[in-house]
């Protein structure tokens, strides 16, 4: 008995070499048996199985329904000699159970041969595994299903693994010397998948070392044009780095010539150390790199998910740092001009640190000695993270052993800022607190950039080290429609345009609300874009909803307003309250009750922070989120954070698992 979902649902019977399929009736019965395959020996509850069938709301009857597939699932399995293979789909409670050997579902075999291929050790073992593990597939997986997300969900999963297990023959293939079989199992998928980067980077380099030097850069090329129309970003680091290893190693190696010494060690061709390897010659524009001894860190988090939009600031970001990308036009060649410093600043939940973390992965080519990350804490709820901490965890990171890393903070700056002084390297400093905080973390040297994200303005950072600032504002209504796409998948959002719309509005155009609206709807597929906007339009809710755990809008809020003095965040209540959209100086010492003189200086304090937004000159506005915040005062009774059950430390960008694009 074989059950299959690597392509259509099926179950088989009989003898091998004849085996019957058996009958299992319409779309809504095979996805019944699907999702009790993907959780074999598990227990399935109904609620779980309606959710999966139905998209929408699901009939009145709809348990009767899933009770009814059951019981002819059950008749066309024992018609198959369930019994005899050990299977049994048994009731429990409210839910259902397929007991089943694993080994008769195809999805455990692939499972487990691909687990057991080793590429790199054993490859000659690792190219039979992956064979056999493929040759499991049918088609699309799950193939006669109900469309509906979990299933979509668990068929792109699926096809992932089975992507992964393509790219691991290649490897075997590779390292058996034998380039043209890589490329043989690498093109189908490449022309399946024109835009995953590592796919086609990887066929790049087969098609490189079999000989075809010229088809291999024709690939890099149709990818960099696919990327530009298609998404509107540059290529990444794997396709950038193939293609520059095929340009540096130029001639191509002999076709499918035996691989050997450092190479079959795991090497690339043409790298540092290897014989006939050539390094760039310097140029006034472009130095040498650092040793190629020297470590290459990469302590940037990994990119966020569904980045969309930022065009402008990411090309200014661009020209901050980068320059020209032609020396010829008195530019760097694409790399950084006397250090240059972006100040990346704007209020909480506007995406600053995914936009950094965004622009640091996909330019990650031009910063060849690394790339380092640190996040300050500088308004994550706790204490701010002192710069002798990060400078040993950069020195550590560039190679310096621990026990030449100097005690005093000064020297340990000094030593960073020599190391650095050769090298091409983008430092990140995330959620700046200070200005002062910042100042020892700077690189040495002009041919490193410096990203600084921080809620605060930093002016001194700007008067002392001509540090040049790109201020983040909400994104526009098409962006954050186009982010929701993103997250939840352009056909849900383009079913529902206007309330896609509403809730861009509702969330005041913040990447990290509609990052938290979009976990609402993914936890809850069966929701129309419509009933959370109608449930965001209360707005005693709204704050509570646009939190995901210790994430959210109110925690974010919570650590921007716990930098505030005691006389600062009274006024920022009393805003809160009193005015709807837009005040002056006048107006807020009325509604304080304090003298007009200082609170000039706290409303500038409030929009240096970025809790308001100074609009014209003396006319201050405070957008609906911040507002909500305000009138529950921030304090534990009836505040808003409280209600999200969001944590001090939840400030976005702060997390270890990686930035959202709402940091």
């Amino acid at each position: 008995m074989d059950f299959s979902l690597l392509g259509p649902v099926t179950v088989t019977a009989g003898p091998q070499a004849a085996p019957v399929e058996l009958p299992l009736g319409p779309a809504k019965r095979r996805s019944v048996l699907a999702m009790l395959l993907l959780r074999p020996n598990a227990t399935v509850s109904v609620e779980q199985l309606i959710s999966s069938l139905w998209e929408d709301e699901p009939p009145a009857h709809a348990r009767t329904v899933i009770q009814g597939h059951v019981s002819r699932l059950r008749a066309a399995l024992a018609e198959g000699g369930a019994e005899d293979h050990g299977v049994e789909l048994a009731t429990h409670s409210s839910a259902y159970l397929l007991r089943i050997p694993e080994s008769l579902i195809d999805t455990q075999r692939f499972d487990q041969l691909t687990a057991q291929a080793s590429p790199e050790s054993a490859p000659g073992e690792a190219v039979q595994l992956l064979r056999q593990a493929l040759g499991l597939w049918r088609g699309p997986a799950l193939t006669g299903t109900v469309a509906s997300p979990p299933f979509a969900a668990a068929a792109h999963a699926l096809e992932e693994r089975r992507l992964s297990a393509v790219e691991a023959l290649a490897r075997a293939h590779g390292g058996l010397g034998e380039h043209e079989e890589a490329v043989r199992a690498l093109h189908p998928a490449a022309v399946a998948n024109p835009l995953r980067e590592g796919l086609i980077a990887a066929l790049m380099l087969a098609l490189y070392r079999s000989g075809r030097q010229s088809d291999a850069i024709a690939w890099f090329h149709r990818t960099r044009q696919l990327l530009d129309d298609d998404l509107g970003v540059d290529p990444g680091q794997r396709l950038s780095a193939a293609y520059q290893e095929i340009l540096r190693a130029a001639p191509a190696p002999a076709p499918d010539g035996p691989r050997g010494g450092a190479e079959a060690a795991g090497q690339q061709p043409g790298g540092a150390g290897q014989p006939g390897a050539q390094p760039a010659a310097a140029t006034p524009q472009q130095p040498l790199s650092a040793a190629a001894s020297a470590p290459v860190p990469e302590l940037l988090p990994r990119p966020p998910a569904g980045f969309h939009g930022r065009g402008a600031e990411l090309a200014e970001l661009t020209r901050l740092t980068l320059g020209s990308a032609e020396p010829a036009a008195g530019g760097s060649g694409g790399y950084p001009q006397a250090g240059g410093i972006a100040l990346l600043t704007g209020p909480a939940g506007v995406g600053k640190t995914g936009l950094a973390v965004h622009w640091g992965h996909v330019h990650a080519t031009a910063f060849p000695d690394g790339r380092l990350f640190a996040d300050l804490r500088g308004f994550s709820g706790g204490e701010a993270v002192v710069p002798a901490a990060v400078l040993r965890e950069f020195l550590l990171a560039l190679g310096t052993p621990a026990e030449q890393i100097p005690t005093s903070s000064e020297a340990a700056a000094a030593l960073y800022r020599s190391l650095a002084a050769r090298r091409r390297l983008l430092v990140v400093l995330d959620n700046a607190g200070s200005s002062a905080q910042v100042r020892p973390l700077l690189p040495g040297g002009p041919h490193s950039a410096t990203l600084v994200t921080s809620r605060s303005r930093l002016d001194g950072l700007i008067a002392t080290d001509a540090a040049r600032p790109v201020r983040l504002h909400a994104l526009g209504t098409e962006d954050g429609v186009g982010l929701l796409g993103a997250l939840l998948g352009p056909a849900r959002v383009a079913e529902d345009p206007e309330a896609a719309r509403e809730l861009v509005a509702l969330c005041d155009g913040l990447p990290l609300a509609l990052r938290a609206a979009s976990a609402q709807l993914m936890a809850r597929p069966r929701w129309r874009l419509a009933r959370l906007a109608t449930a965001l339009r209360d707005e005693r809710r709204r704050l509570s909803l646009l939190s995901a755990e210790d994430t959210g809008v109110a925690a974010a809020l919570r650590n921007s307003v716990a930098r505030l003095s005691a006389d600062d965040a009274q006024l920022l209540r009393a805003l809160g309250a009193g005015f709807a959209r837009e005040v002056n100086t006048a107006e807020a010492a009325a509604l304080s009750g304090a003298d007009p003189e200082l609170i000039q200086d706290s409303l500038e304090r409030l929009a240096e922070m970025h809790l308001l937004d100074e609009e014209a000159t003396n006319r201050y506005v405070m957008s609906d989120l911040v507002k909500l915040f305000a009138q529950g005062d921030g304090s534990d009774r009836d505040s808003p954070g409280e209600a999200s059950g969001g944590a001090a430390g939840g400030a976005p960008g702060g997390s270890p698992g990686g930035p959202s694009q709402g940091g």
